[in-house]
């Protein structure tokens, strides 16, 4: 009998055995991986129950501190007013979801929070391998002195993180600007020795803020790959999406890593960035809002974006004594209807020194900017270069000025070795550039311009492009365009594998210029 029981019971063994394994390639036995749980959440639940979807958790924190890796947090619709605070880490191949339940829309409302210091409604301090998606996260909003309200805040040694598919909106300062009105939609800072890494943030709404003297989103210090792609960002009062040193909210990192680098700004959609939405706030001068800014950031491509109707376009400038911006691309972008420039770059006058260095400007379509004068009564230009701008390109742009406009203006004799060639210029007034002076007299005449400037030897003045309409506007050139297939090609590296529309960039060793094929 003892016998049958011993069989018996090897039997059970091999069988459990068999179940709990499967082979690998060299026939060796490996055990199976855990299957990933899904917890629930939903307002008329309870932190008693135990996460299932008939018996759902009342708060995501709750959720979340039973969750391990490869886990799924599923919220279902409604306003929930705790914030939501990240306690632990995924790891490599097992993130931690907290995402919406299918269909429907979980709000995250700070309408009930009370902000003290800097405080987020959602926060990722020393996690990695998140994805956060489908949450509204809004109404934080203060008049306190010395506060910042925040959507989303990301730091410390943080990595592999997901944003996705958030409408992040209603995250406002009202306090005066001498009590320090700052607030950001969402805040990253790379303040660890190690950097952040392998952010995305894509698929996302940011609109209707007041983040004062601050961005909606920044990427300041110690960043190192990030993502930010197929967002829309409208209806905010400052700068859209900044990519910086860290020598403001990190002044302690080390110089050799303490700035945002190595990212990827991509078909997104940019307008009414602006302070023209507070001039109580601004006052006169009110047009300082720059949509997508590198500001001592380095190494970052800009293409594809669409930019309308802000005070500025795209700014690669430094307001940094220690970092300059450098060696980024901006390519295959339309800038158009912006109260200022349409691309800028160099220092603010007589305030800093860090400059732009080595950066490209290429295949962009830049239609009817400089809509009011600069801050010293100028007109900034098209593009615009203001101090210690050095190795510089700037090519295949078509430069489609307001009949008042200037094409090209360069404000100070500071900077060197930058290469403006091969672009097309249109108005339907007189032309006008602006060499080495602030409020000059500009050149009128294309060759005066080439023979000053010493550039554009291969550019061409007051051939109409023939956009296809200038009525909504469509930035995209009519088969017949005299920009078709008339750009240089430097390389797919620099002027990128695509265009605007994601076609083909360079099709026959041939390119267009401006940011359509």
């Amino acid at each position: 009998m003892k016998f049958y029981i011993t069989l018996w019971f090897l039997c059970c063994m091999t069988i459990n055995t068999m179940a709990s394994c499967k082979k690998n390639a060299d026939g060796h036995n490996k055990p199976l991986l855990v299957s990933p749980h899904s917890y629930y959440v939903a307002v008329d639940g309870s932190d008693n129950n135990k996460g299932s979807i008939n018996a759902p958790f009342q708060t995501i924190n709750a959720a979340l501190s039973h969750a391990i890796p490869g886990d799924s947090i599923m919220v279902r619709g409604g306003r929930y007013y705790d914030k939501v605070v990240f306690p632990k880490p995924g790891i490599k191949n097992k993130t931690i979801t907290l995402k919406a339940y299918p269909g429907e829309k979980p709000v995250l409302d700070g309408s009930k929070t009370i902000v003290t210091g800097w405080t987020a409604l959602v926060t990722l301090r020393n996690v990695a391998y998140i994805t956060l998606d489908g949450f509204e996260i809004c109404n934080l909003i203060s008049s306190a002195h010395g506060v910042d309200p925040e959507g989303i805040a990301i730091d410390s040694n943080s990595h592999d993180i997901t944003i996705k598919n958030c409408d992040i909106h209603n995250i406002k300062n009202n306090a005066s600007l001498a009590d320090w009105r700052s607030a950001h939609a969402i805040l990253v800072i790379g303040n660890a020795a190690t950097p952040i890494t392998n952010l995305v943030i894509t698929g996302c709404l940011v609109h209707d803020t007041h983040t004062g003297t601050s961005e909606n989103v920044t990427l300041a210090g110690n960043v190192d790959g990030f993502i930010f792609s197929h967002n829309k960002v409208y209806d905010t009062e400052n700068i859209g999406v900044i990519v910086a040193g860290g020598d403001n909210l990190n002044p302690k990192g080390a110089v050799a890593t303490n700035y945002a680098r190595n990212g990827v700004i991509s078909d997104n959609e940019f307008h009414d960035n602006t302070m023209t939405k507070t001039p109580e706030t601004w006052g006169a001068d009110r047009y300082g809002a720059i949509s997508i800014y590198v500001c001592g950031g380095a190494n970052t491509i800009i293409e594809r974006n669409i930019v309308y109707n802000s005070d500025r376009g795209i700014g690669l400038v430094s307001e940094s004594n220690i970092y300059a911006t450098k060696t980024t691309i901006v390519r295959n972008n339309f800038v158009y209807n912006c109260y200022r420039t349409g691309i800028y770059m160099g220092d603010y006058l007589n305030y800093t020194t860090g400059g732009t260095k080595d950066c490209y400007v290429v295949n962009n379509t830049l239609y009817q900017n400089d809509r009011v004068v600069g801050a010293f009564g100028e007109i900034e230009g098209e593009i615009r270069l203001t101090e210690h701008c050095d190795n510089n390109v700037i090519k295949n742009n078509i430069v489609f000025a307001r009949p008042v406009d200037v094409f090209v203006h360069k404000y100070t004799t500071t900077g060197s070795n930058n290469i403006i060639d091969n672009n097309l210029y249109y108005t339907t007034g007189t032309p006008q550039w602006i060499w080495n002076s602030t409020n000059g007299a500009p050149l009128t005449f294309f060759d005066a311009w080439k023979t000053t400037s010493n550039n554009d030897a291969n550019s061409t003045n007051g051939i109409n492009p023939l956009l296809l309409s200038t009525a909504h506007p469509d930035l995209r050139i009519q088969p017949s365009s005299p920009a078709k297939n008339s750009g240089v090609v430097i390389s797919a590296d620099i002027n990128g594998k695509t265009d605007i529309d994601g076609k083909a960039r360079i099709v026959n060793n041939q390119i267009s210029k401006g940011a359509f094929q």
